[in-house]
C-alpha cells in the first residue's frame, strides 16, 4: 500500500467507511468470525447534527462504544452537534470532518439551575481545600468542560472541523465581548473549558479549529506525551495551557489571544504536589492579541480599534504565572510574535525555571519589551517549603522586534537573594517607538517582591533597551537597540549585577548608552556604543 493511500485511510472518514462496514455492524470474515468495528459514527448513536438539539447522549454513547470496542475512530460528519460535556475514553480517536462543528450548549445564567434545552455541563469535581487557594478556580476543575478526560491514555482529536465553545464562561466579572452573555464559572452547571484533561498520556490534537474556548481553549493538567500540532485557535482567554506536563511538541499552530496569554506551559500545585512542566518543544507558531475574536478564524484579521475598551491584546507565549513546580529544558523556537505582549518566563511560586533556548523569534508591533524574565517570591504554595525558586542557565539567539512601545523595555529583574543567573543573550535587534524625555532615565522602578509578574508591574522603566537587576553572569553579544524617535534614557540599566559582558553593541551613544547603578565585573569590548572597557566595579559610572 503505497504512503497516499496509507494517509487517506488514516484521516479520511469515508475511505474508513468503505473498508468498514457500518458501524453497530459485525464483519464476517470467513464462516462467521465476529470482528469490531474500527469506526464510529456519531450519527448511529443518536446525534443528529443539527445544532436544533442536544446530541450529548449519542456523542457520549459513540465514544463509550469505541471504548468497549478496545478502541476505534468516532466520527463527526458535517453538522453542527449542539453538547454539554463530552466524556473522552482510552484508545479513542474524534475526527472532526470538514463541516463538522461541536457547539457548546449554553450554560446556566445567573440565577438559573440548567442551560439550553435543560441541560448543564458535568459538575466541577471536588477540590481538597488545603490546596485550592494556591491557584484560581479554572486551574483547579477538569469536569466542568465542555470535552474532559481524565486518567486515560492513547486519545485523540484530529480533523479540519471546529469546537465552537460558544456556551462557555470566560470570567464572571468582565464584560460580555459580542453577541453572547456572561456566565458565572464557579456556578453549577457551567461549562468554564473547551478541552481540560488530567493525569493522561499519550494525546493528540492535530488540524482541528477552535473558537472562543472559555476560560481555557485547553487545560492539559499532568499529560504526558502530549502532541499539539497544526490547530487555529481564536479564543477570549488562554489559547493553550501546558500545566505539570512531560515530554511535549507544540508546533504548527496560530492562537489569536486578546485578553489572555497564547501559549502557556505553567507548573501549578492543582495536582496536589508540585511538578515540572518539562521536555517541551514550541515551534512553528504565531500568537497574537491584536485581532477581533473570530477574524483570525475566518481569515479577514480585523484589528481592535487603538481605543477599543478592556481589550489587552495579550497574545503571548509565557512560562507561568503559575509556577510551583518548575519549568526544565524548554525550546522555544522560530515563532511570531504579532501586536501582542513580550515573551515570558517566570518563576514566582518556588519553580525551577532552568536549561531553555529561545531562537529565532519574529515581533511586530509590541505592547511591551521582547523579554520579560522574573524571578519572583509572590511564593502562592504550602508553607513553610515553598520558597523563591531558580531562573538560570537560558539561550537567547536571533531575536529581531520591529515597532514596540517604548514605555517597557526588555526586563531581566530578580529579588535581593535570589538572582538571574547564567543567561546569554546574542544576535537581537530591537528597533522601538522611542521618545522618552531625560526624567524617564531617572526612574528607579520598585522591587515589588510578591507582586503578580507582568512587565507592567515596574512602572514605565529608565532604559529603553534592557533594565537588568538582580542579575548574575549575562553575557550580551550583537545585540541592536534602534529608537525610531530619539529616546533620552540609556540603552542599558544595571542594578545589583555581577559579571555582565557585552559585546558588538550597537545603541545610541546620546545619551550614554550604558548606566552602571549598582555592577561588578562588567566587561564592554568591539562595540559602536562604548569604548572597549573593564571595570572591576562599574558601579555609579555611565559609558
Amino acid at each position: 500500500m503505497n504512503s497516499a493511500r496509507r494517509d487517506l485511510l488514516k484521516f479520511s472518514p469515508l475511505a474508513l467507511a468503505a473498508f468498514v462496514p457500518s458501524v453497530g455492524s459485525a464483519q464476517v470474515t470467513g464462516a462467521s468470525t465476529p470482528s469490531t468495528p474500527t469506526v464510529f459514527d456519531v450519527r448511529n448513536y443518536g446525534a443528529m447534527g443539527t445544532g436544533k438539539q442536544l446530541d450529548t447522549n449519542g456523542i457520549n454513547a459513540a465514544i463509550e462504544a469505541a471504548n468497549k470496542a478496545g478502541g476505534g475512530t468516532v466520527v463527526f460528519p458535517a453538522g453542527t452537534y449542539l453538547t454539554f460535556s463530552i466524556r473522552l475514553k482510552s484508545n479513542v480517536h474524534l475526527y472532526l470532518s470538514q463541516g463538522a462543528v461541536i457547539l457548546a450548549a449554553e450554560s446556566p445564567k445567573p440565577g438559573e439551575t440548567t442551560g439550553q434545552m435543560g441541560g448543564t455541563y458535568d459538575a466541577a469535581e471536588p477540590q481538597n481545600p488545603a490546596i485550592e487557594p494556591f491557584q484560581d478556580y479554572g486551574h483547579n476543575h477538569w469536569h466542568n468542560s465542555l470535552i474532559w478526560g481524565e486518567g486515560i491514555e492513547n486519545v485523540s482529536i484530529t480533523g479540519p472541523g471546529l469546537i465552537y465553545g460558544k456556551g462557555l464562561s470566560f470570567g464572571a466579572t468582565r464584560a460580555a465581548r459580542g453577541d453572547y452573555p456572561i456566565y458565572k464559572a464557579e456556578q453549577a452547571g457551567v461549562g468554564n473549558k473547551a478541552i481540560a484533561m488530567k493525569n493522561c498520556r499519550n494525546v493528540t490534537f492535530r488540524e482541528f479549529r477552535l473558537l472562543k474556548g472559555g476560560h481555557f481553549g485547553f487545560l492539559l493538567t499532568g499529560v504526558d506525551n502530549l502532541v499539539i500540532d497544526g490547530l487555529l485557535i481564536d479564543t477570549d482567554r488562554d489559547g493553550i495551557d501546558i500545566d505539570c506536563c512531560k515530554n511535549v511538541h507544540v508546533s504548527n499552530c496560530t492562537v489569536n489571544s486578546p485578553w489572555d496569554d497564547g501559549i502557556c506551559p505553567k507548573s501549578s500545585y492543582a495536582l496536589g504536589y508540585a511538578r515540572a512542566t518539562e521536555n517541551v518543544t514550541i515551534t512553528g507558531c504565531t500568537v497574537t492579541g491584536d485581532y477581533m475574536l473570530g477574524t483570525v478564524l475566518d481569515g479577514t484579521y480585523k484589528h481592535f480599534a487603538a481605543d477599543a475598551p478592556q481589550t489587552y491584546r495579550t497574545g503571548r507565549i509565557k512560562c507561568g504565572t503559575e509556577s510551583n513546580g518548575g519549568f526544565k529544558n524548554i525550546t522555544i523556537s522560530n515563532c511570531v510574535f504579532d501586536g501582542c505582549h513580550s515573551l515570558c518566563l517566570e518563576s514566582e511560586d518556588g519553580a525551577l525555571c532552568e536549561d531553555i533556548a529561545i531562537s529565532n523569534i519574529t515581533m511586530r508591533d509590541l505592547f511591551a519589551g521582547p523579554l520579560f524574565f522574573r524571578l519572583g517570591a509572590r511564593l502562592r504554595g504550602p508553607k513553610p517549603e515553598t520558597k523563591p525558586g531558580t531562573l538560570q542557565r537560558i539561550v537567547v539567539n536571533n531575536i529581531t522586534s520591529y515597532n514596540s512601545t517604548s514605555n517597557l523595555c526588555n526586563i531581566l529583574s530578580g529579588i535581593p537573594d535570589f538572582p538571574i543567573r547564567d543567561m546569554k543573550i546574542s544576535n537581537f535587534y530591537m528597533q522601538h517607538q522611542g521618545g522618552a524625555t531625560a526624567d524617564k532615565a531617572k526612574l528607579v522602578p520598585p522591587e515589588e517582591i510578591a507582586k503578580y509578574p507582568d512587565p507592567e508591574m515596574f512602572g514605565p522603566m529608565p532604559a529603553q533597551g534592557f533594565f537588568l537587576r538582580h542579575v548574575h553572569n549575562v553575557e550580551l553579544s550583537h545585540v541592536e537597540i534602534a529608537p525610531v524617535k530619539a529616546d533620552a534614557r540609556p540603552s542599558f540599566v544595571l542594578e545589583e549585577v555581577n559579571r555582565a559582558d557585552f559585546f558588538a553593541i550597537t545603541a545610541p551613544t546620546t545619551p550614554s548608552a550604558f548606566d552602571f547603578r549598582h555592577a561588578k565585573d562588567v566587561r564592554v569590548g568591539w562595540s559602536r556604543a562604548a569604548k572597549d572597557a573593564v571595570f572591576a566595579d562599574a558601579s555609579g559610572k555611565t559609558l
